[in-house]
């Protein structure tokens, strides 16, 4: 990943309501979510919204499908994981040492299935 593409991920996540509303959408991955659905959550006007998710767009943060009459958006999992892998990987410059506390922390979450997706199966 180039630099210039990790600042303007990282800028685009640099405002509260940006911020909140990737952190939305990464809960409600795969599906994604609704605008009019994530404006409400977010108690934000629409046009505000999709100001905010157009900068999202543009650091390719997060992506859109029509569907019908609406648009859903969904997270860019991929970009999020490059920038963080990006910055893991500089930071550390070949020294473990330095990033084993955030690995160590990593290792507290769960990445089993929930228990509505595990009744599913």
């Amino acid at each position: 990943m180039e630099n210039e593409l990790a600042i303007r991920a990282m800028a685009a996540l640099a405002q509260n309501t940006r911020l909140a509303a990737f952190k939305i959408l990464v809960k409600h991955e795969p599906d994604g979510l609704p605008a009019g659905d994530l404006a409400r959550l977010l108690e934000v006007p629409q046009n505000t919204l999709s100001a905010h998710l157009s900068i999202l767009s543009r650091a390719d943060l997060v992506t859109s499908e029509r569907h019908s009459r609406s648009i859903v958006y969904r997270a860019n999992l991929h970009t999020f994981q490059s920038v963080a892998l990006f910055l893991l990987r500089d930071c550390c410059g070949g020294r473990p040492d330095i990033c084993a506390p955030v690995l160590n922390s990593l290792k507290g979450c769960d990445t089993t299935k929930s228990k509505k997706e595990k009744s599913r199966v």
